[in-house]
């Protein structure tokens, strides 16, 4: 505990000036010198101006182990996703923010405040967080400097900056003596694969995530690694294994009432389906989603759009129309570029295939290899206009495309 600056901070909340407090006790310039911790007291001294501001020495030291405990208890909280738990622990830490900065717990209550902003999906106030953090890391402890990146890696994840999340995860490992549990590192490499289209990658990191909350019993961290297994196993056509993971959270999410993450798991069980052409299941899936998830989400947008791509595809197209209709609407109103130009397209595609074309050369394509990289959704496009140009006898566009699809 700094308790020259404690006193300070009594004594200013008290509303006493040095020449008050010091009074028969010390000289106005010794305190002074007390106060910026250019000097110590003796304890006789200290006592004294202690108990004059009425603060108790014993009952500062429990606060600092309380403080202590609170943190500990708070990163235990996240770890295993209890959201309410976790708010009530933030809400006793915040009775104790008049003395934290005095204590020595100030860097891992600060760095544990930051996640906790994270994990509530606070990012405007995580960023004012991380400022705050930035000014004071050339202090940190090297425990505290890896959890640090760690943190903004996922703070980074959250805003959508996939692949320089994924670049500073690549630089912190269990050498970094990081404040974290394996399993949430593995987890969030296998997030940032996931998102950056390498599902061997992920994959393998979401194995090793697994097996970590298996250990640790954490069955909430357990059913979103099996989320992101299915994805993963989804998009690399290991159809068999993206069944079983997708069987097994819903038969737990459903029993554990995981209303949140239903959603979510209903969603990729029907892309699944509509991978395996099951279009009808895959419909039943969406749509079971839909009916768990709040309007204006991006979850909502996605289904939808997903709802219109299966009703294309089986040329149901009025029904067609209408999700993409919806999906134009909820974008504009979202202000979500991508999923406006595709639903767009469908829509030219519709009433004016021609147009379509263009529109997809023009705008689609563009869009998508700015902002996705190599998607399976860009080489779709790829191949559209490779097709086109081999009908109409324009082999050197087509060409043109084929070698963006290699």
């Amino acid at each position: 505990m700094q308790f020259g600056p404690l006193i300070k901070f009594y004594r200013t909340q008290q509303g006493l000036t040095q020449k008050e407090l010091a009074n028969g006790i010390c000289s106005v310039p010794h305190l002074s010198k007390i106060e910026s911790n250019s000097k110590e007291a003796n304890q006789e001294t200290m006592g004294l101006l202690l108990e004059r501001l009425g603060v108790n020495i014993s009952s500062i030291s429990q606060n600092e182990e309380q403080i202590k405990q609170l943190v500990a208890e708070l990163n235990e909280k996240i770890d295993y996703y209890l959201n309410d738990e976790a708010d009530q622990v933030m809400e006793k830490l915040r009775d104790y923010e008049g003395i934290i900065p005095f204590t020595t717990n100030l860097h891992t209550y600060e760095l544990t405040k930051y996640r906790y902003l994270i994990f509530k999906e606070k990012l405007p106030e995580a960023r004012m967080q991380y400022e705050l953090l930035n000014k004071q890391k050339n202090i940190f402890s090297q425990p505290q400097t890896s959890l640090f990146r760690y943190l903004y890696a996922v703070w980074l994840l959250k805003k959508g900056f996939y692949k320089k999340a994924d670049e500073l995860l690549d630089t912190i490992g269990k050498d970094s003596k990081i404040e974290i549990s394996d399993g949430e590192l593995l987890y969030h490499r296998a997030i940032a694969k996931t998102t950056l289209e390498e599902p061997g990658y992920a994959i393998y990191y979401g194995k090793l995530a697994l097996q970590e909350f298996t250990e640790d019993h954490n069955f909430k961290r357990i059913l979103h690694v099996l989320m992101l297994l299915g994805i993963n196993y989804t998009h690399s056509k290991i159809y068999e294994e993206a069944l079983d993971c997708f069987k097994h959270l819903i038969r737990n999410a459903e029993l554990l009432k995981e209303n949140q993450l239903l959603p979510e798991i209903y969603h990729n069980m029907g892309y699944l389906q509509k991978r395996l052409k099951n279009y009808q299941e895959a419909i039943s899936f969406f749509e079971k989603s839909i009916s768990l998830q709040s309007n204006n989400t991006a979850h909502n947008l996605i289904t939808l759009y997903s709802i219109g791509e299966i009703h294309f595809e089986l040329k149901n197209t009025e029904k067609a129309k209408e999700a993409f209709q919806e999906v134009f609407l909820l974008s504009k109103e979202m202000d979500n570029r991508k999923y406006k130009i595709l639903s767009n397209y469908y829509l030219m595609t519709i009433d004016s295939p021609e147009k379509s074309l263009a529109y997809s050369e023009t705008k689609v394509i563009p869009y998508l290899e700015e902002s996705d990289g190599k998607s399976e959704e860009l080489i779709s496009f790829y191949k559209l206009l490779s097709n086109h140009y081999q009908n109409i006898g324009r082999f050197d566009q087509a060409v043109k495309y084929i070698k963006k699809i290699n």
